[in-house]
């Protein structure tokens, strides 16, 4: 299941959206090696963009569905992903609210983005406290031309099983998550920028008229 269809799983949301945090938040678990990678995001980006293809695996790694898009992720706490024809859909998170609008249905649902990112913002998207005090962290070696960390949650409440990010020299690349059914999100990083200025228009989101709204955090 992607993002498109998980609007009404907060946990598969949860997952996709943590796995970019965690690539550009998580650096302070990095010591050596290939996690070297992760230590230059958390201390030098602050803005990410790019394009990306996104493609869902079943447990035989046969392809179940396909989507692209463009992300972009301004630390702390903000990001927007823009799905393209078929499936288009927007999903920004302004820090404090996640607006997740289907385009095809006219609907935009709105969640607290703590409540949608589980327990995991106070310590990833402020860059505060020990990220390994909730997730194992291992550097997975090279395979081909991508240096791949690891990343486990040590409970069963993190929407995922295990999680790897893929980098070609610092480059992000590739996120790759597998859930409880043993399925595989693969996000595939192209043309990905730093650090370039970030107009916060783009980590806001205006409702179209006639769009019904369901603003669920406000219960």
């Amino acid at each position: 299941m992607t993002i498109i269809n998980a609007v009404g799983n907060p946990s598969v949301v949860s997952a996709l959206l943590l796995a970019l945090f965690l690539a550009i938040d998580a650096g302070r678990a990095a010591a050596a090696g290939s996690l070297d990678s992760l230590g230059r995001f958390y201390d030098n980006v602050i803005t990410y963009t790019a394009r990306f293809d996104q493609v869902v695996l079943d447990e035989g790694l046969n392809t179940i569905e396909e989507s692209t898009g463009v992300m972009q992720i301004a630390r702390p706490g903000r990001f927007r992903w823009d799905y393209e024809p078929p499936n288009e859909q927007t999903i920004v998170g302004d820090g404090t609210r996640v607006w997740i609008y289907d385009i095809e249905l006219e609907q935009i649902t709105v969640r607290p983005q703590e409540q949608l990112l589980g327990r995991t913002p106070a310590t990833i998207l402020a860059g505060s406290g020990d990220f390994t005090t909730n997730y194992e962290v291992r550097d997975l070696g090279p395979a081909g031309s991508l240096a791949w960390v690891g990343i486990r949650p040590r409970d069963n409440d993190s929407g995922f099983n295990d999680m790897r990010i893929g980098f070609e020299g610092d480059a992000l690349r590739t996120i790759e998550l597998v859930d409880g059914l043993g399925q595989t999100t693969r996000i595939t990083m192209n043309n990905g920028t730093e650090n370039e200025p970030a107009e916060d228009s783009r980590f806001t989101l205006t409702p179209p008229e006639g769009v019904d709204v369901i603003d669920e955090s406000l219960e």
